[in-house]
């Protein structure tokens, strides 16, 4: 469904038997990015970097990294590339266990984000109830109140009519231009907790256009202040952020383990804090 957001690490140990002690092989972990270094730190890998030239970033460090091994790019003392890494984690260092390869390509799909309108259709499909309140202005200033009305959570625009529209090229501007944000045809998702239809009045009073009223579990401001606690109870974060829509936080983090995500659904309560791992376990 088309639509437009609108915001704001394992060692395991068992014994067999009573006579004898077997290790087990350290848990091995993969990923795909950028292993940056620099003259001040070594070898580091990067979730999230500023592309700057030379680029810029901070993370684990890599242990075992041999730059004279791999094809890579330098400028200023930095040195950099995207590989396919493989090594076992401490909680706060990947250490190689293969030699890095290539990183494999980088899939082209969308995040997952459902922009459907979850009211019903009405008869005669979505249609300006007001068409001279139906602009880009007006559409603007009613986000704007939404944002200041009690309760607020979340807001997007639904542009499913676009996959009505015979011949459609995302890729082409001038399909775009002409229709890909014609106010009058844009459904206005506004999500709020409680009863989200209380606040149809207030943003009737600017908005004419199609709009659909829903309910959240959470406000924006109540997920805003669990994702300040997760910052600071949670280590290795990388990435934070709230969605309104969905109803949770999202943690990036660099190991996700069992042990880990047990503790964070028994602290905050299962599925508002969710985690993303940017190292994944090797299947055997």
């Amino acid at each position: 469904m088309r639509g437009i957001w609108l915001a704001a690490v394992l060692v395991a140990l068992a014994t067999c038997g009573t006579a004898s002690a077997a290790i087990m092989p350290k848990l091995r972990y993969q990923a795909d990015g950028m292993v940056l270094s620099n003259l001040k730190h070594g070898p580091q890998l990067c979730a999230t970097f500023n592309a700057s030239m030379p680029p810029q970033c901070g993370g684990p460090d890599v242990i075992g990294w041999d730059w004279d091994a791999v094809e890579h790019s330098a400028q200023g003392g930095v040195r950099w590339g995207e590989y396919h890494v493989v090594g076992t984690w401490d909680g706060t260092s990947l250490t190689l266990t293969e030699p890095p390869r290539s990183a494999k390509p980088r899939p082209t799909r969308s995040d997952g984000s459902d922009f459907t309108t979850p009211c019903p259709t009405p008869e005669g499909g979505w249609r300006p109830v007001a068409p001279e309140k139906a602009t880009d202005g007006a559409l603007h200033a009613a986000i704007d109140r939404a944002h200041k009305l009690p309760g607020y959570a979340a807001s997007w625009l639904d542009q499913g009519y676009l996959d009505e529209i015979d011949g459609y090229d995302s890729n082409d501007p001038r399909y775009v231009e002409r229709y890909a944000n014609d106010p009058r045809r844009l459904v206005l998702n506004l999500r709020f907790t409680g009863d989200a239809t209380a606040r149809e009045s207030a943003i009737r009073e600017v908005w004419g256009g199609p709009l659909c009223l829903s309910r959240a579990p959470h406000s924006e401001k109540e997920l805003q202040v669990v994702k300040g606690r997760a910052l600071k109870e949670i280590k290795g974060v990388f990435s934070a952020g709230v969605d309104g829509q969905a109803g949770h936080v999202s943690i990036g983090v660099w190991a996700v383990t069992p042990e880990l995500q047990r503790e964070i659904d028994e602290k905050y309560g299962k599925g508002l804090v969710v985690l993303h791992t940017y190292l994944k376990p090797v299947r055997s």
